[in-house]
């Protein structure tokens, strides 16, 4: 059974991949809710990008719900963290950045995702010790 700690955590991930869900559909670009915000992009792909963000949004607010499901979240959120890494160190993501323009809001954004998964897992494994 997840911690009451451990449930705020994982509806806060449900509330946080709610409202970029909601700004994604609407092209809202703010730094926090759209990790490349100032990068070029077509508003067709941040509605499809939307709708996919609804399942963070149910994943994360069935492992509030759910200790067997928690895990999963844990994974894809690690995986999601690795994803926006490469992403951040690729040419791809360079070439259609400014000349001078710096990596490092996205590398903010990454770290503070990573934070977040690092937070997960401690609950995760703390609430398993006390099973």
């Amino acid at each position: 059974m997840n911690s009451q700690l451990t449930r705020y955590a994982f509806l806060s991930g449900a509330a946080y991949f709610c409202f970029m869900a909601v700004a994604h559909f609407f092209s809202i670009k703010v730094p926090v809710l759209f990790v490349y915000y100032d990068t070029p992009f077509f508003a067709y792909q941040d509605v499809i990008i939307s709708f996919a963000v609804f399942a963070y949004v149910a994943l994360f607010y069935s492992a509030s719900r759910h200790r067997d499901v928690a895990l999963n979240a844990i994974i894809v959120l690690a995986i999601t963290t690795l994803g926006l890494s490469y992403v951040n160190a690729s040419g791809e993501l360079s070439s259609v950045l400014n000349e001078g323009q710096s990596t490092l809001p996205y590398w903010l954004q990454t770290g503070a995702i990573a934070a977040y998964l690092l937070l997960l897992v401690t609950l995760y494994i703390r609430d398993g010790k006390s099973i």
